[in-house]
């Protein structure tokens, strides 16, 4: 803890009696020197930089059909899900669901400040299109290839993998959920 000059220990003692009351007000005015306050710092994600791992699966029930995303951001330093994501997109294709799945996941680890970002998905396809192997080819795949590559500028390294589906479970999962309770609703 840092010492306060006698004089402004005892304005601060004028001013706040209560020596509780005293202490948060030095540590407000501290963290708002410092520009670390956030006024809801316990819902904010802390920037951690290193290495992060994303799993992102999209995934529908007919090809369209009702689809979802489902995302898990990983930190491997500290065996550690930073944080999961499921959701319904409406009727849309499996290849589109996988795509959104991954926009959601870029923007969810974007909060986090990564410096290196490691992509897991179980589509072949996107990722081969997303590394330059494919060219994209069907017109409702550009804005999204295009919007994962604006998402991808903001951090300072990507990379897109390819893993078996048996390694996506926990991202599949939430989709799964995700599509259960929206068919469980009607």
């Amino acid at each position: 803890m840092v010492r306060l000059p006698l004089a402004l220990q005892k304005k601060l003692a004028a001013v706040f009696p209560d020596t509780h009351d005293q202490s948060e007000f030095v540590a407000e005015v501290v963290a708002k020197a410092l520009d670390t306050h956030r006024p809801d710092d316990t819902k904010q994600p802390q920037a951690i930089g290193g290495t992060l791992h994303l799993y992102s699966d999209g995934g529908s029930r007919g090809n369209p059909g009702q689809a979802a995303v489902g995302c898990v951001l990983f930190d491997p330093l500290k065996n550690e899900v930073l944080r999961e994501y499921g959701e319904c997109i409406g009727v849309e294709t499996n290849n589109i669901a996988e795509y959104r799945a991954l926009i959601t996941g870029l923007k969810i680890a974007e909060e986090f400040h990564p410096n290196h970002l490691i992509c897991h998905l179980d589509s072949e396809l996107v990722v081969k299109q997303l590394n330059g192997e494919y060219r994209v080819k069907m017109a409702t795949f550009t804005p999204l290839v295009q919007e994962i590559n604006e998402l991808k500028s903001h951090f300072p390294h990507v990379t897109f993998v390819y893993i078996p589906r048996e390694k996506n479970t926990r991202a599949d999962l939430l989709v799964n959920r995700a599509l259960d309770e929206m068919m469980g609703k009607k």
